[in-house]
């Protein structure tokens, strides 16, 4: 009889984003000798993936929303009795400790929260609830994850989360395998540049609005740069109207979602983080795993302490197109053609490293469980 703790990670679908990537990685990274483990997703129907091992049993629920999910996801945890759920989005989060009362007793309940609550609170663009969530259904967590100590602090604030609940933890990052990707891949760019690279979901948060309007300003004294935007979501045709407007048409292009955005860091000058808010971003990691100038916004105080004074980075002053361009004109009038940097604190992030401290959280709440 498998005895192993059996594990199940949850996330809205596969595609896109970072939490989603985090998750992937945790199927990858996550011991098979020590865990038993399975992978829900909650909007998707699939139950193979080439980004999850094939030792990891993913089920599908196909639910067209989150919300509509409820019913599905308490048949596959009443099924499965998993030891321990580890849930990787915020509203995601909401669901399960909603119906947390329904599940086997013994089920342990990690959350791992992607942003700086407060930054979402006042962004608007969650509904009047959302704090009210934060408050009550968060203290109902074994643990919650955060990727910095200052949403870990930002998020205690915000909650009646009790020290003992909250666990800061790196999101893991395969350096290795991107790395090797940037020293094959092809060259995307055209042109004698430089070239601008940023990677996200098209929505508000993200600030590529800002990055257009600044990028606008850029090419009247480097009229041979180009910026290319990864990503897919709602903003899409706003913002290719925006760069129609603006005249950008021949040097800004939307390529959509790349699953492998390393694949665009050969030819590369720089990366650009343009967002409002964010908290930790895997593409930020990515970009300095492959050794990419980065240029960025103070979107969160987890990423400003983590970039200030760091050798080739360069963070806005506030949050606007003023500052981002002034930032990436001192960028471009330093750097020198096809530079690279070490970036020696993305080593925090290592997936071994990382790994570890899921894992170590993972036991000691399943050791809770067995008092």
């Amino acid at each position: 009889m498998d005895k192993r703790p059996r594990v199940l990670l949850l996330i809205p679908h596969l595609g896109g984003g970072g939490a989603e990537q985090v998750t992937a990685l945790l199927t990858r990274g996550l011991s098979a000798r020590k865990y038993e483990l399975h992978l829900g997703l909650i909007t998707e129907s699939v139950i193979a993936s080439d980004l999850v091992p094939s030792w990891v049993r993913i089920h599908g629920l196909g639910a067209a929303r989150i919300r509509s999910a409820a019913l599905p996801l308490l048949r596959l945890v009443r099924k499965l009795e998993p030891d321990l759920i580890l849930s990787g989005m915020a509203h995601l989060n909401f669901l399960v400790l909603l119906l947390r009362p329904l599940f086997p007793a013994r089920t342990r309940v990690v959350v791992r929260q992607n942003s700086t609550v407060s930054s979402e609170l006042g962004s608007g663009r969650l509904p009047a609830y959302a704090g009210l969530f934060y408050r009550l259904l968060y203290p109902v967590a074994d643990r919650v994850v955060c990727q910095t100590q200052a949403m870990a602090t930002d998020l205690a604030a915000r909650s009646h989360l009790g020290e003992a609940q909250l666990e800061v933890l790196a999101n893991p990052l395969d350096a290795e395998a991107i790395r090797s990707v940037c020293v094959q891949a092809e060259d995307h760019w055209h042109g004698p540049g430089p070239h601008l690279l940023a990677v996200g979901r098209l929505s508000s948060e993200k600030g590529f609005d800002l990055l257009l309007k600044s990028f606008a300003s850029l090419r009247l004294k480097f009229r041979h740069a180009e910026l290319t935007i990864l990503g897919a979501g709602p903003e899409l045709e706003r913002l290719a109207m925006l760069r129609n407007n603006l005249g950008l048409e021949a040097s800004v292009r939307f390529p959509g979602y790349v699953s492998h955005p390393e694949r665009f860091f050969s030819g590369a000058t720089l990366f650009v983080l343009p967002s409002r808010q964010e908290g930790l971003p895997n593409a930020l990691l990515e970009a300095a795993a492959g050794g990419l100038p980065i240029v960025a916004s103070p979107a969160s105080e987890g990423l400003v302490n983590l970039l200030t004074g760091k050798q080739g980075a360069w963070l806005g002053t506030e949050v606007s197109s003023r500052a981002l361009t002034h930032a990436l004109l001192a960028a471009l009038d330093s750097l020198r053609p096809g530079e690279r940097f070490p970036h020696h604190w993305v080593e925090f992030f290592h997936m071994e490293r990382a790994i570890q401290g899921y894992e170590r959280m993972i036991d000691e709440t399943l050791k809770e469980l067995a008092r």
